[in-house]
């Protein structure tokens, strides 16, 4: 049984280094439903097709099978619920775990997320002094719900 554990983090913009690279990722839904989710990605040259079950606390069941980038373009134009989320992601290694920083573009542009994943719910990690609020338990930042309702529509009062 495959098992994703994460937990998400706003980042403080003042304290992020703003590393040169990243790869620009472009992912769509083919299923939104809070029991699973059917995300289709591209990251730089590669395809992924992930299945997701419902999210209990920080962990859910998670299948990600690589695919032809043609097929995920294709599933991303034609048939992926909009509008697709656009982002540039980096890894940066902080105290010895891998952390995802996402920077959103189009309609989620100015939302700035961490992510890490654990091999455990109760494993400990220090966070890097750029990690601003958990937002792990907020489902609002789940990717899949980026798509129903996008940062942009956010009000000022809503966002962290």
């Amino acid at each position: 049984m495959a098992s994703e554990i994460e937990r998400k983090f706003l980042v403080n913009r003042e304290l992020w280094p703003a590393p040169a690279g990243g790869v620009v990722y472009r992912q769509g839904y083919l299923s939104v439903e809070p029991e699973r989710t059917v995300r289709v990605r591209s990251a730089g040259p590669d395809a992924f097709i992930t299945v997701k079950g419902v999210t209990r606390g920080v962990e859910r069941l998670e299948f990600e099978y690589a695919i032809p980038s043609h097929d995920a373009d294709l599933m991303l134009d034609q048939l992926c619920l909009k509008p697709l989320i656009e982002k540039k992601r980096f890894r940066i290694e902080h105290a010895e775990h891998m952390w995802e920083v996402d920077e959103f573009f189009g309609d989620n542009e100015g939302l700035l997320l961490a992510e890490i994943e654990l091999p455990a719910s109760d494993t400990h990690f220090d966070l890097p002094p750029w990690a601003g609020a958990e937002v792990s338990d907020d489902p609002r930042y789940f990717n899949s719900n980026l798509v129903r309702e996008p940062y942009s529509r956010w009000g000022n009062v809503e966002r962290h």
